[in-house]
């Protein structure tokens, strides 16, 4: 049953003078579950299936080896997120809140600007449960703390309330030695040997916080059709300093047809990087040789992608000094994919575009400008021009929004190229830039609160101000061909300016000027939401769904 959680409630009134305070303290529950059956529309299940006929005995032995790691990613996530997930859950009698605070990984909403899902759980910590929840970014600087911005480790604060740092193998050795013995058994199930010693390391990896050996070996691995994404990656649930990693997992099998297609195109990063529209300065970086674009069917999602939005492509690894001398491997989640463009682009299409630009919203298009998003992260500049240090570093926490913003622009200017090259033939190029356009609408749905929901809104303002699409008196909206491509043009060398110079004053006020949802678009996007047009995509998933035993 859908479900729809609304915020007003702290304005809710009995009507009764004369209830107890249990029995207001149940009304205003049931009130809470009662507006819960609108909010779970938002999200449309999806069966996370693929055909696995061709695989071989031993890859149908390791997979359940590999989803039963994959879960304890989960169950870290959760720590890292909230807390304690099973007293949250049991004290949640409705099935239906409970189903909600499950998708959201705690009682916040993450597609409503982390706005709390219960009432008195307060305003989610910038932190998460990753630091104390009552700290403060002046206080972690000011702290004697060796690893301020460690990737691999909590913050805590000890019996006389100093704060120290705890690595992620101490602090969750049970679980993750119990993951690292799964991934070694499935290694030693493995015929490919790539594979084997890539799942050797991520094992060892695990249990004492060293990754870089076990992403050098993930690189290395050409010819699997098994993989697994696992391990503490991303940094956006840290909202504090954008440092420290979430744990996660993908479970993949890799589409060897669609992955061939998608290889040529890697041979042009260089080309395009010397071509980007930028002082000489700001592009003097060589993207990395050994990057890969690769498809593939995905078997399970865990952790910080499953949670709220669901991502649909993943460019890794995210050390830099990896992507600046080896590359890395831009994997597109095709069934994902193309679920949320038929389940929802097309939808959002049929309301926000002009009849006569709808036909231009296109599969191939949605695929390359998702693919291309992950390309383009490898583009640019890794350090800054003027002694900042790392572009990560001097922006701090505004890092992640400008990164994907800078992504989602490349991505479409390398379209742009390729395109006059002739290197992409699929379909015209009103067909990427009119799709382009539906999926900022898809995007900003997420909320403008995440990293990527900060980029959208960036990019959906600034075109407008340029004129690259216009609204109509319908109330849908045109792309404007030349101003489309003059716009992401000049979006392209802003943001790469501000990342080579470690500008975080200037983009401080870029997102305070352009990384909002203006009440004209939020107008549009109430329409879709009662058009009970989805937001994103569920999961029914599992070892039962693949039909595999456990």
């Amino acid at each position: 049953r859908p479900y729809y959680l609304a915020f007003g409630l702290l304005a809710f009134a009995c009507n009764s003078k004369t209830e107890t305070k249990e029995e207001k303290a149940e009304t205003v529950m049931d009130h809470f579950d009662s507006l819960a059956a609108d909010r779970i529309s938002k999200y449309s299940e999806v069966t996370l299936s693929a055909d696995l006929s061709t695989l071989k005995p031993y890859e149908r032995k390791m997979l359940p080896l590999l989803i039963k790691a994959a879960q304890i990613m989960d169950d870290l996530f959760w720590q890292q997120t909230y807390g304690n997930k099973d007293s949250l859950l049991k004290s949640i009698s409705n099935p239906v809140t409970r189903r909600y605070i499950e998708i959201n990984y705690g009682p916040w909403d993450r597609l409503e600007g982390d706005e709390p899902i219960l009432k008195n759980v307060g305003t989610k910590p910038l932190g998460a449960n990753i630091y104390p929840k009552d700290i403060t970014k002046e206080a972690l600087e000011k702290s004697e703390i060796a690893d301020k911005t460690g990737l691999y480790s909590v913050i805590r604060k000890d019996a006389a309330g100093k704060l120290v740092s705890i690595p992620y193998h101490v602090i969750y050795k049970d679980q993750l030695t119990k993951a690292a013995g799964y991934l070694r058994e499935a290694a030693a199930l493995s015929e490919d040997p790539a594979l084997k010693k890539y799942l050797e390391l991520r094992a060892e990896a695990l249990v004492t916080s060293n990754y870089k050996p076990s992403d050098m070996a993930w690189l290395d691995m050409k010819t699997n059709r098994l993989d697994i994404i696992i391990g503490p990656i991303e940094t956006y649930e840290d909202k504090l300093i954008n440092a420290r990693t979430s744990f996660e997992s993908y479970v993949l099998l890799k589409d060897m047809e669609w992955s061939k297609r998608l290889a040529h195109y890697v041979s042009f990063l260089g080309e395009l990087q010397n071509g980007l529209p930028v002082d000489a300065k700001y592009k003097k970086e060589s993207p990395g040789t050994d990057s890969e674009l690769n498809a593939y069917e995905v078997l399970y999602y865990a952790g910080d992608c499953n949670a709220g939005s669901k991502t649909i492509a993943v460019n890794l690894p995210n050390d830099e000094e990896i992507q600046n001398s080896k590359g890395t491997r831009r994997s597109q989640l095709k069934n994902v994919m193309k679920a949320k463009f038929d389940l929802i682009l097309v939808p959002i299409a049929q309301q926000l575009i002009a009849p006569d630009q709808r036909k231009h919203v296109t599969f191939d298009a949605f695929f390359a400008t998702t693919m291309f998003h992950e390309v383009a992260h490898g583009l640019g500049i890794k350090n800054t021009v003027n002694g900042k240090g790392t572009v990560k570093n001097a922006l701090e926490e505004q890092g992640s929004a400008l990164e994907e913003g800078k992504a989602d622009i490349l991505g479409l200017y390398m379209i742009q190229k390729l395109f006059d090259k002739g290197e992409i033939k699929e379909g015209v190029i009103m067909d990427y830039y009119v799709t382009f356009l539906a999926s900022i609408f898809r995007s900003v749905r997420f909320g403008a609160s995440s990293a990527h929901g900060k980029a959208n809104m960036v990019r959906f303002n600034y075109f407008e101000e340029k004129g690259a699409f216009t609204k109509n008196a319908d109330g849908t909206y045109s792309v404007n061909f030349e101003k489309m491509k003059e716009a992401t043009n000049s979006l392209s060398a802003l943001i790469l300016k501000l990342q080579g110079d470690g500008d975080k004053k200037g983009v401080d006020e870029l997102m305070a000027t352009m990384g909002n949802i203006s009440p004209d678009l939020q107008a549009d996007l109430n329409k879709l939401t009662t058009m009970k047009i989805p937001v994103d995509i569920v999961f029914k998933q599992g070892l039962e769904v693949l039909g595999l035993e456990n």
